[in-house]
């Protein structure tokens, strides 16, 4: 069974799968039994992996932890996956699903990775120089995996492991869900599981409809003892319910369950995936669920230390997934509403969270005032919290974590009620810029941004105009996402613009609202950061790695497609060029009508064609306040008292 493994993974054909794009409710006759079924053949993931990796001149004095982490640059090359699985199916082309997909093709290069989405223009995108998703690093990580690359390492000890080999694509996108569906060993996942608005638990539960569709079309086609892991956010209870839905649509076939929760920052996701603190895998933990954790697990391990893969039960994990975003959550809600008795004194928020971060009990993170948090994931996954306490009867739990939801809500009034008041409750013939839109920096997604509740609230004051840019979100997106909180407004199309020149939006602006700390942002000088685990190098001549804080300020140089040559883990890939859009591509417009991102804005410029008196307000608390006022604009900031001298902090609080 396994001497057909005996070649190195980059040598192993994979060929595409089918390319049909029908309809993914095509009728599919599930094949019968493989060889390869995961519940046949060897126990152990660990034992299929010694069994299948070969000893070789450059490995052979290792032990096999040495093989898999110390030197990384190898194992991802040379360490063939378990022969269980030689397909995945990822079902979800989202953020979630896209990027988890991605990485674990590129790091298990023997194995075919299929993305199966029901919307057609997605799956365009994701086979185009244009992603759905932007996420530094990403397109790197798509391109090695999907395109396949010539190896250009000058290191003599792996270049005698690899020789002359090349990465072959095992990266593949369709909508032909039945087809990818019927090949998968294993079927991750990763679909949208909003807040329900209707119904039983609306506002709180969550919707389930994507999931018990995505298990349907599972139970329909996929083939016996395939394994399902749920990437999806999940109420506790879903593993489950997925079990009972087979045993009801398939009992004729064996089906195991996995949680595989995602811990992704998005901004930071390719970061997450590579480096994470932990993967959790949480089974059925009978012989069959550790069988089936233990394949997963050693997909992971081809780069994931062990010590840091946490096999639980699928309760445990689900839970553990609500419980640890919503402890986040917690901890902006709770400075956000120190920023408010900040506003109040003479304290400085920014100085508190310092101060209390400092406590080794406590830590620094996610200590960080501003508008608080947007985005599919803490207000949905706390609102699920609260709903599962109360179905459980406890009432206090569910008010203790429904507060953090509240404290957030009130966050945001507070910030556009600043600019309400700003101008006496009446915006009527004022124009109001934005700077950024999506709900954190270093990304695209519009998904509940922060700012869209800002517009609908300063939109019942009337204003003139409302002008918006971001340097990574498309124009339909910010539109789409704001058709929701705007419906109630019958001028909306005149009152909002999404521009794509930041100078143009702030031209003529009574005020000018700073809705994401994004670099491009910044009047002073961004702080070194620590280096990303992903290293874009365009060429080994002409750039210097060491020169840049972080993989996005590499990811917006511009290259010359002869130059374009990726160094990750000490391997260095040339990068296969990318085919040339259509003419009347729609994301080549908006990309050239868009100035460089990279450059920081010129405030100065901005300053001068402000409306006097010129006002900025800072929500994130990460503009120099001195250096705004030498361009004569005022800047008030979240968690710090408007005007900034001492005396009248001391005097709005009687001393």
């Amino acid at each position: 069974m396994f001497a057909e493994q005996e070649t190195r993974p980059m040598d192993i054909p994979i060929s595409p799968p089918g390319t049909s794009e029908g309809s993914v409710y095509e009728d599919s006759t599930p094949p019968t039994t493989p060889a390869s079924s995961p519940f046949f053949g060897a126990s152990r993931g660990d034992e299929l992996v010694s069994s299948s990796f070969p000893a070789s001149p450059a490995t052979s004095t290792l032990n096999s932890d040495q093989r898999v982490h110390d030197i990384p640059s190898v194992a991802a090359l040379w360490r063939p996956s378990t022969g269980l699985v030689h397909n995945i199916c990822v079902v979800g082309a989202g953020y979630v699903g896209g990027p988890t997909a991605a990485v674990l093709a590129l790091h298990n290069p023997s194995i075919a990775v299929e993305v199966v989405d029901r919307d057609p223009h997605r799956i365009r995108r994701w086979k185009s120089p244009h992603l759905p998703v932007h996420e530094p690093g990403l397109g790197n990580v798509v391109r090695i995996a999907r395109d396949g690359a010539d190896f250009a390492t000058s290191s003599a000890s792996v270049a005698a492991i690899i020789g002359d080999a090349k990465r072959k694509p095992n990266l593949f996108f369709t909508c032909d869900s039945a087809g990818g569906i019927s090949r998968a060993d294993m079927v991750f996942l990763a679909v949208n599981t909003p807040t329900k608005t209707f119904g039983v638990g609306a506002g709180r539960a969550t919707d389930m409809t994507a999931v018990d569709e995505a298990v349907r079309e599972i139970a329909l086609h996929a083939k016996p003892g395939a394994v399902i892991v749920e990437k999806s956010t999940v109420p506790c209870g879903t593993a489950q319910r997925i079990r009972q839905m087979f045993a009801t649509l398939r009992p004729e076939i064996p089906v195991e369950v996995l949680s595989n929760p995602e811990f992704l920052s998005e901004g930071s996701a390719i970061d997450n995936l590579i480096s994470p603190d932990r993967v959790l895998i949480g089974s059925s933990g009978t012989p069959a669920g550790r069988r089936a954790a233990n394949m997963l697990a050693s997909l992971y391990s081809t780069w994931v230390p062990t010590s840091r893969i946490l096999e639980i039960n699928s309760w445990s994990s689900e839970l553990s997934k609500l419980v640890a975003n919503a402890m986040l959550a917690q901890r902006i809600s709770s400075i956000n509403s120190i920023s408010a008795i900040c506003e109040k004194t003479g304290a400085e928020v920014d100085q508190v969270a310092k101060a209390v971060g400092m406590d080794t009990r406590i830590g620094p993170q996610f200590l960080k005032a501003g508008l608080g948090f947007g985005g599919s994931c803490f207000r949905k996954d706390i609102a699920s919290l609260t709903y599962l306490a109360e179905s459980l009867g406890l009432e206090d739990v569910a008010q203790y974590w429904n507060q953090v939801n509240v404290m957030n809500a009130t966050q945001r009034n507070r910030f556009a009620r600043k600019v309400i008041d700003r101008f006496d409750g009446n915006l009527r013939d004022r124009k109001i810029a934005l700077l950024g839109f999506a709900f954190k920096k270093d990304t695209g997604d519009t998904r509940e941004s922060l700012a869209a509740d800002v517009v609908r609230l300063l939109m019942e004051e009337r204003p003139t105009e409302i002008a918006i840019y971001d340097p990574y979100c498309q124009e339909e997106d910010i539109l789409r996402e704001l058709e929701v909180v705007l419906a109630d407004h019958p001028n909306k199309d005149n009152v909002v613009k999404v521009l794509a020149d930041p100078y143009l939006a702030c031209s003529q602006a009574h005020a000018v609202l700073v809705m994401t700390d994004c670099d491009q942002f910044r009047n002073v000088p961004p702080q070194p950061r620590g280096r990303s685990l992903l290293t874009y190098q365009p060429s080994v001549a002409r750039v210097d790695p060491e020169v840049y804080d972080s993989l996005a300020e590499v990811m917006m140089t511009p290259l010359k497609p002869e130059e374009e040559t990726w160094t990750f883990n000490g391997i260095s890939y040339r990068l296969a060029p990318q085919e040339a859009c259509a003419a009347d591509c729609a994301s080549c417009r908006s990309i050239s009508c868009r100035p460089a991102t990279a450059e920081p804005l010129e405030w100065a410029r901005i300053a001068y064609n402000l409306k006097e008196p010129k006002w900025v307000l800072d929500g994130r608390c990460f503009l120099d306040a001195r250096e705004m006022e030498k361009l004569g604009i005022q800047l008030d900031t979240v968690g710090r008292q408007p005007g900034g001298s001492q005396s009248r902090r001391s005097s709005s609080i009687g001393i």
